[in-house]
């Protein structure tokens, strides 16, 4: 006992400062989950745009980057706190049901059509109906996301307004993946794919790629941002999801989508609304 009693002052003072340091320590940093297209990622634009919002926020995000039909789905069962996806009637039946709180549009940019600079279709153009019917008469290689994403959904119109949804030609092929590989996959064939602007831009191997298709006013591709809803999902983190929205839609969120470039080239144009 008389040891402990003369060890006591040494054992504080060793132990005094430890706790002073760790209680100096910065706190852990939040964590949110937001689910999204695999165009944003694989563009490059959250590499843009995610540290500048921690900078402002101190919340950290982390990426679940699929089709824009499983983000919605990851979303629906809760795996998520926010949705960044580009699919606007999917998102408007998604808030619909009851599963998202609000959707707020952030940003556009358009769809292109790719394929072989050399064109074998001849599709080349403005009209992507028109180009569809070229494909389909040719039976020339295509290759779908056919991933249920944003992409795919917008292709899919497209055929149906072309009245081919059950004659896309014999060079149909659905890889049920995303657009990077997707690019890859047609880059190796030759084929024509659909997709949009902001990974084409980024996409490295291009081969004898080329944009043959664009312009089109249907082409046009609504970026929305959304928070799960927590009526649905009680443990979803809707306050901070909620923060990154209301940066996003910012003028300083915005001005960050903007400053993104490639090559001089912006990918991504915002549209938040007031």
């Amino acid at each position: 006992m008389k040891l402990f009693h003369r060890l006591r002052p040494l054992v504080l003072g060793c132990l005094l400062p430890a706790a002073a340091a760790l209680a100096s320590l910065p706190a852990a940093a939040e964590t949110i989950v937001m689910a999204s297209t695999t165009s944003t990622e694989q563009s490059g634009l959250f590499a843009h745009l995610l540290p500048a919002f921690k900078k402002a926020s101190g919340i950290d995000i982390k990426v679940v980057a699929q089709g824009t039909g499983q983000a919605l789905d990851t979303g629906r069962r809760g795996d998520a706190d926010v949705l960044f996806v580009h699919d606007q009637a999917a998102e408007e039946k998604f808030i619909a049901e009851g599963y998202g709180v609000k959707r707020y549009p952030v940003m556009y940019n358009d769809f292109v059509l790719i394929g072989p600079a050399a064109d074998p279709a001849g599709v080349k153009g403005k009209d992507i109906v028109q180009a569809l019917k070229k494909l389909s008469a040719a039976n020339a290689e295509f290759i779908s996301r056919g991933d249920k994403s944003g992409t795919h959904s917008a292709e899919l119109r497209y055929w149906k307004e072309a009245g081919l949804d059950d004659k896309k030609g014999s060079g149909y092929r659905a890889c049920g993946c995303g657009m990077g590989p997707a690019l890859n996959m047609a880059s190796s064939t030759g084929a024509y794919v659909l997709s949009d602007r902001g990974t084409w831009l980024s996409f490295k191997n291009r081969g004898k790629l080329a944009v043959l298709v664009e312009g089109d006013e249907r082409l046009f591709n609504q970026y929305g941002v959304m928070v799960v809803n927590p009526a649905k999902h009680p443990h979803v983190k809707a306050a901070a999801a909620q923060k990154f929205v209301d940066w996003v839609i910012s003028p300083a969120g915005q001005q960050t989508i903007a400053s993104y470039k490639i090559d001089g080239q912006q990918l991504f144009f915002p549209n938040a609304k007031p």
